[in-house]
This record gives C-alpha cells, structure tokens and sequence, in this order.
C-alpha cells in the first residue's frame, strides 16, 4: 500500500517570488505539476505545497468563498518535523533571509524544540523537533 501523501494547496500573490522563497529552503519545484498559474513544491516524498495563483485558487474553492489574508488572520498553522534541533534553525533562518516574517519566539522545551515563521504570503509555518525518546515515552517532558 502506498503511503498517504498531502498536497497543501496555497494561494500566491506572486507566483515567481513564492517559487524563488521556496526554492531558497532548499524544496524543489516539480516541474509536471507547474506552470504560469501554480507550482508543485517538494517537501518531501509525501508533503507538497501547492502554490496556486489567487485565481486558480479561487476556481476549486466553493461557490462564493474568499481568500483569507494570511497577513491578518490565522487560518491553519502548517507544521513540519526536523530531523534535529540545528534543522529547525537552518529552515527558519533560511525563510527568514529570504523575506519571510518571525512569528513567536523559538519554543524550547528540552525535548521538544520549534520555531515558526510566515512566508511572503503571510502562511504560518512551524518546525519542530522533538527527541526521538521522549516520543518512545522515554524522556523527561517537563
């Protein structure tokens, strides 16, 4: 059985600027799945960010919905795992120098340590890691 995957579908003010924020955290852009109205990007083997044009978006959204400006409210907080605490870093500083916004002050729980960051759409994005132990149920949680 193959693995579930998620394609997390992100509507774009400016397609080339997001591919290029994207590109500069190291994802890829799947070229069989872009063109001038949206762009597959890769995460991983089973994550991908859809990034589609406000109006491609709007076209499978229902009847009559808008797009919510992600600069002035919150409508999902997209959240991906690190391999170690340094990775968090790495992803967040990289968003960071490519025009993304700091969103909260790095959580660091002992065994569990994450950071968030907003892309140029204002798309809540956080990372964490978490000891491999302590989600074995091995570790101190507190």
């Amino acid at each position: 059985m193959a693995p579930q995957m998620i394609f997390v579908n992100l509507p774009v003010k400016d397609l080339d600027a997001s591919k290029a924020f994207y590109e500069s955290l190291g994802y890829t852009i799947n070229p069989q799945f872009t063109d001038e109205t949206a762009a597959c990007v890769v995460i991983s083997d089973t994550i991908f960010a859809m990034l589609l044009t406000e109006e491609k978006f709007l076209g499978f959204a229902a009847p009559g919905k808008t797009i919510s400006d992600a600069t002035k409210s919150t409508e999902v907080m997209l959240a991906l795992s690190a391999e170690s605490r340094e990775k968090v870093d790495e992803l967040a500083d990289r968003a960071l120098a490519a025009g993304g916004g700091a969103v909260l002050d790095p959580m660091d729980m002992g065994f569990m340590y994450g950071r968030s960051f907003t892309d140029l759409d204002g798309h809540h994005w956080e990372v964490m890691w978490m000891d491999p132990a302590a989600v074995e149920g091995d570790a101190p949680q507190g």
